[in-house]
């Protein structure tokens, strides 16, 4: 080698190897065949690559220093050292991060402590309580810290030693012959699974995991105004993580179960009461529960169970009224109304006096042979009616 390889990655001689790689990852960006495929450029990277396999293997650089030969005999070609590797050229373009890709990919041996997975349960509440919100025990079955090993792993009294495949690496290098030279790719230990350590003793309580699953009780808050399919989160309140790792978090998703009288739309309330065709001719005052009558309340607390709502005389069947602030909390405030829907019955079995009461009314009323209306569902527009006025003029 006539040039010099310190000149050439533009080093110092005393340059350490964090700076030699900082150096080639450099000129390998500028130089690379897929950035500029000029063939003095090529010649180049293949001279940086050559200086960089010498300056980063300790044995050849010491060789190389003394003036010996660090290849051991004649000038390998690009890429052909037995201390080059492909994956440093892939660190010069994704900086050797995780999961970057290419030689980036998990170097290093991979933590045993893992964050643990989210947790789903299902919750079925009352109206009453979705409405005005209630605090309910739960029994969860996830998996917790192992207090035998104390997420350890190992048990009692003995530790997880370096694993001698890999030496604690967690991976191990992988050489594969091509056109280039000789590949060498790290892959995950087989012998550690990438830990870099083996558990030569696991815990006989939770099989070296870290964990175990145990039953437990919780006590989540329901907030007012929720509904079906609401997720209340409980955080790091799910599954442990393996090797003891923080716990997930546990979502409670909530189904609201039907009411005998009321039937929710949002935050309104809609409920259907059924009245007599003499009380809906004469009107009526009738009593109705309010929904705060579900919720178990004391004798002095002053919330009002009941009200009572004015029939006006001749209410017709599927007349609404509106109630105004008597339906469901929101959760971001306010409060929906209860709308109450009128149906007028008509009687279907009378006596003879019945009868002859009804006939007389309806004869009072001009109504012993009514002929029915038919009434139109569909509206005309503004110019629909110009129409029929031109029409009728024309």
């Amino acid at each position: 080698m006539s040039q010099d390889l310190y000149e050439l990655l533009g080093v110092a001689r005393d340059a350490d190897g964090d700076a030699i790689k900082k150096a080639y990852r450099r000129l390998a960006r500028q130089l690379h065949p897929d950035v500029n495929p000029d063939p003095e450029t090529q010649e180049k990277f293949k001279e940086v690559s050559r200086a960089y396999e010498v300056l980063s293997d300790p044995q050849k650089r010491a060789a190389y220093d003394r003036g010996g030969d660090p290849f051991g005999g004649g000038q390998a070609g690009f890429g052909q050292g037995a201390g080059f590797s492909f994956t440093d050229i892939m660190d010069a373009f994704f900086g050797g991060q995780p999961g970057a890709g290419g030689g980036g990919q998990g170097r290093g041996p991979r933590s045993r402590v893992r964050r643990g997975q989210d947790a789903l349960i299902r919750l079925e509440i009352s109206l009453a309580e979705a409405a005005f919100g209630v605090a309910k025990e739960l029994k969860v079955d996830t998996a917790v810290l192992c207090t035998t090993c104390d997420g350890e792993g190992a048990a009692p009294g003995s530790h997880p030693i370096p694993c001698e495949t890999c030496r604690g690496a967690g991976e191990v290098a992988h050489v594969q012959r091509s056109f280039l030279g000789e590949i060498r790719t790290l892959r995950p230990c087989a012998a550690c699974r990438g830990f870099g350590s083996i558990i030569p003793e696991p815990c006989r309580d939770c099989a070296g995991d870290g964990r175990v699953r145990s039953r437990r009780t919780l006590t989540v808050k329901i907030p007012a105004g929720v509904d079906t399919g609401t997720r209340v989160q409980l955080s790091e309140q799910g599954e442990v993580g393996p090797g003891g790792g923080p716990a997930g978090d546990l979502y409670v998703e909530i189904h609201v179960g039907e009411h005998p009288t009321f039937t929710r739309h949002g935050n309104d309330l809609h409920c259907t009461v059924t009245l007599p065709m003499t009380a809906a001719a004469l009107g009526t005052t009738l009593t109705l529960p309010t929904l705060e009558a579900d919720v178990e309340q004391g004798a002095d607390s002053g919330v009002e169970t009941e009200f009572e709502l004015e029939v006006g005389s001749g209410t017709q069947s599927g007349t609404q009224q509106v109630m105004r602030g008597r339906g469901v909390p929101g959760l971001r405030g306010g409060r929906g109304d209860l709308i109450v829907t009128t149906l007028v019955e008509t009687p279907q079995r009378l006596d003879p006096r019945q009868e002859e009461l009804l006939r007389e009314l309806a004869a009072i009323r001009g109504e012993e042979a009514p002929t029915g209306q038919v009434r139109s569902t569909s509206t005309k527009g503004v110019f629909g009616r110009l129409r029929d006025a031109f029409n009728q003029h024309g």
